[in-house]
């Protein structure tokens, strides 16, 4: 696991290396767990945020991993746009999660698709979003990737698992997006203790040289 981890880092510093189908509107709150999924945020803005012209990929942003979401989950399958009778969260309260999910617009979604189903209040999921984002050491080195690299996607997986001995390798996945790292998801309880996936959520990245772009 360490040599695994060393070989990121040693890329930064420039040494170099060799569904399930979900239905909808389902009543709020009934679901098995949640999967708390992490975007490497510079392959967002190459992939689909330059070309909206969304702020966090702006020059100067240092965005390296951020919170892309905690979804609720059933064993199989998911459910999205639940029947929920707590009222949508004001502007101020999803401005309030730019600064972990990069923006507001991203958290107010969140919510609209996923967030309703956890049979949580607006402001009590947003916290909840928030304890399990922090709940998850990002590991010191992706902060400072600074040129693009290549690398097997289990490199990814392996260096959270070092910085998290609380997880296990079951309770991580890596997916990938047009050949670069796409986001690490996390499978938690729903008191957010790490758990095992569901089997139509382990389905790691299995790319030996997939992208990552630098931080900006």
């Amino acid at each position: 696991m360490r040599a695994i981890a060393g070989a990121l880092l040693a890329s930064v510093i420039g040494i170099g290396l060799p569904g399930m189908a979900r239905a909808e509107g389902e009543p709020a709150g009934d679901f098995d767990y949640y999967v708390m999924a992490l975007s490497w945020s510079p392959n967002w803005c190459a992939l689909e945020g330059d070309g909206r012209g969304a702020p966090e990929c702006r020059k100067g942003a240092a965005r390296a991993f951020t919170l892309h979401g905690l979804w609720p989950q059933y064993e199989e399958g998911w459910p999205s746009y639940c029947r929920t009778v707590e009222r949508d969260p004001s502007r101020q309260e999803s401005e309030g999660m730019a600064d972990i999910m990069g923006a507001s617009g991203l958290a107010w979604y969140q919510w609209k698709k996923h967030g309703r189903c956890a049979g949580l209040p607006a402001r009590t999921y947003y916290q909840t979003m928030r304890e399990a984002f922090a709940g998850v050491k990002i590991p010191a080195v992706f902060p400072r990737v600074n040129k693009q690299l290549k690398v097997p996607a289990e490199v990814i997986e392996g260096a959270f698992l070092e910085a998290n001995p609380q997880l296990k390798r079951d309770q991580v996945t890596i997916t990938c997006a047009s050949g670069m790292i796409q986001e690490v998801r996390i499978c938690l309880t729903k008191d957010l203790e790490p758990r095992r996936c569901g089997r139509d959520v382990i389905r790691d990245c299995t790319l030996k040289d997939a992208v990552l772009d630098p931080v900006r």
